[in-house]
């Protein structure tokens, strides 16, 4: 038990502790990092599960269909995207 002389002392032991926290948080770590990309739905490179071209328009219609937002939202945020009246923010017009 008593290898090196008096033992490891005070610093030894600190240094010793540390470590083994530190390793331990690194396995950790690690195991959560693996889980989470195996884990991860649309682990083929899609981002967020959705192919990455998605246009605006198919993302809105994904949220109506989770039900994330009601029809009412659904069809005010569509006419924003098409601009259906012309007076929208993408109207190919200046604004001042």
């Amino acid at each position: 038990m008593f290898w090196y002389g008096r033992g490891a002392g005070g610093w030894g032991l600190f240094a010793m502790s540390v470590s083994v926290v530190v390793f331990w948080a690194l396995i950790i770590t690690l195991g959560v990092l693996l889980y989470r990309s195996l884990a991860r739905p649309g682990g083929d490179g899609r981002v967020g599960g959705r192919p990455p071209g998605a246009s605006p328009d198919q993302l809105l219609a994904e949220r109506f269909a989770r039900g994330e937002i009601d029809e009412e939202e659904y069809r005010r945020r569509l006419s924003v995207l098409r601009d259906d009246r012309g007076d929208g923010p993408w109207d190919g017009r200046r604004r001042a």
